[in-house]
């Protein structure tokens, strides 16, 4: 991968954290990335392509980060987990737009805009949920979390409440449903089911 097309991912990556996909146009985006429109072509054959190519890099190195949270093999799961979740509230409340996480920003904004970049972003969710729910599963192990008999069920309810309170914190502009959805999680982990 050479240093221009990485130069022109990250940059859209900024921008689109920021403002969304559809926002960014291609001269714009250009622009700001200092290249010319011939280069844009050069690496990508269409604005989708390079739409893709962002969420394959975002989903990426989203999985890598996350991996170096969940798998700390000197902390117990259930820290784990609370640290995950503790950082996601760190990324979309911090001062980086480019910190904040794309399937929050995107999403809906893109489910009936792309169908390339909706299975990217799918199939980075589902592993994301499946990393959090064997999370689950080796704190019934390590002791610090009761067995839950659907740890999958779990995560998926963990996921949905925090991208649901990353959307309602967005609106309000106000941090307040990043608390609800940390009590909650420390419940639903603890609970036995």
């Amino acid at each position: 991968m050479t240093e221009t097309r990485q130069h022109i991912i990250d940059t859209g990556r900024r921008l689109a954290a920021q403002r969304g996909y559809t926002a960014v146009g291609l001269s714009e985006l250009l622009a700001e990335a200092g290249v010319p429109k011939g280069s844009f072509y050069h690496y990508f054959k269409s604005k989708e392509a390079f739409g893709c190519a962002l969420l394959e890099g975002f989903v990426e190195g989203y999985g890598a980060d996350l991996g170096q949270t969940l798998y700390a093999p000197d902390l117990p799961a259930r820290d784990r987990l609370m640290a995950y979740f503790a950082r996601w509230r760190a990324n979309q409340t911090g001062g980086a737009p480019e910190a904040r996480c794309l399937v929050v920003k995107l999403s809906a904004e893109i489910a009936d805009l792309s169908p390339g970049m909706r299975d990217i972003l799918d199939r980075g969710v589902s592993e994301i949920i499946s990393r959090l729910a064997r999370a689950v599963r080796d704190g019934a192990e390590d002791g610090s979390l009761p067995r839950h008999a659907e740890p999958d069920r779990i995560a998926t309810a963990l996921y949905q409440i925090w991208l649901g309170a990353s959307l309602m914190a967005a609106l309000s502009h106000d941090a307040t449903p990043f608390d609800s959805a940390e009590a909650t999680t420390a419940r639903l982990l603890d609970h036995h089911h």
